[in-house]
């Protein structure tokens, strides 16, 4: 079978000097490599097609044969790495913490702890007949997140 840390070398060494990075590389029994690149830009299919040649170089399909895939991981797929956090500034997310709550809001900022969301609140104040809807930073640490995804809004 094929390590998986030989394959994100190759993968490491192609993206290497470029803004690409690895979100995730998977190798099942059945030799299948499934690859996950990105960039803050968002990846081609020609850099796809790059990256995949430079594998393929680096592996010996005389010694075993294998399926190999490189892709983005895709805009409903939840973030794996930091750099995709990073990325996303700016951008509507949608997040479910590990308590089940789900919060949607737009990610002012990051840190290797956890991340800030500008979120939509109803308040009530004295004197007016419907509550007032303020964006309130709301912080949220990684070890309390099950799952982040880019918000798709229609």
């Amino acid at each position: 079978m094929i390590s998986s840390e030989i394959v994100k070398g190759l993968v490491l060494s192609a993206v290497s000097g470029t803004a690409a990075f690895v979100v995730d590389v998977k190798v099942d029994s059945a030799n299948r490599i499934a690859v996950e690149v990105d960039k803050p830009e968002g990846i081609s299919i020609e850099e796809c097609a790059r990256i995949s040649r430079a594998i393929e170089s680096g592996l010996n399909r005389e010694t075993e044969d294998f399926e190999l895939e490189v892709s983005s991981p895709g805009l409903t797929a939840p973030f794996k790495v930091m750099e995709q956090y990073r990325k996303n500034y700016g951008r509507q997310v949608d997040v479910v913490k590990c308590d089940g709550e789900k919060i949607n809001g737009l990610l002012q900022q990051v840190d290797e702890e956890g991340m800030v969301l500008e979120v939509k609140t109803k308040i009530r104040e004295t004197g007016l007949k419907r509550p007032k809807t303020v964006m309130q930073p709301v912080a949220l640490k990684f070890s309390d997140i099950k799952a982040t995804k880019v918000a798709i809004i229609f």
